[in-house]
């Protein structure tokens, strides 16, 4: 008996939870919150800062300085695939990566 009542008032505490106003955000304790926007926008490796580019999964702080370090030694990034020019980016790593960046063309300056 005792056990059908636990289950009963854990369901009664949980499920409203659960079903009524649970938000669209799940967010751990010390983590950014990734909202609807930032989960389908790509980022675009030419001009994604070392913090932004962190924010990928798998890119900690050594691999995001690889990817700026790149770009400024070899200029933008002229399509996705180049991202594999970067040391310790390879096959498997990119078409993790792939869906979540982008690259455009950086603007000319004016003169």
């Amino acid at each position: 008996m005792t056990m059908i009542r636990t289950f009963l008032i854990v369901s009664a505490l949980g499920l409203p939870a659960l079903v009524a106003g649970a938000p669209d955000v799940v967010q751990a304790q010390g983590t950014p919150a990734v909202t609807q926007d930032s989960r389908t926008a790509p980022l675009n490796l030419n001009v994604a800062t070392a913090a932004e580019l962190e924010r990928l999964p798998g890119v900690g702080p050594a691999m995001a300085a690889r990817i700026v370090e790149y770009r400024q030694k070899n200029g933008p990034f002229k399509k996705v695939e180049d991202l594999m020019n970067v040391k310790g980016i390879g096959e498997k790593t990119f078409l993790n990566l792939k869906p979540m960046i982008t690259v455009t063309p950086a603007k000319a300056t004016e003169r």
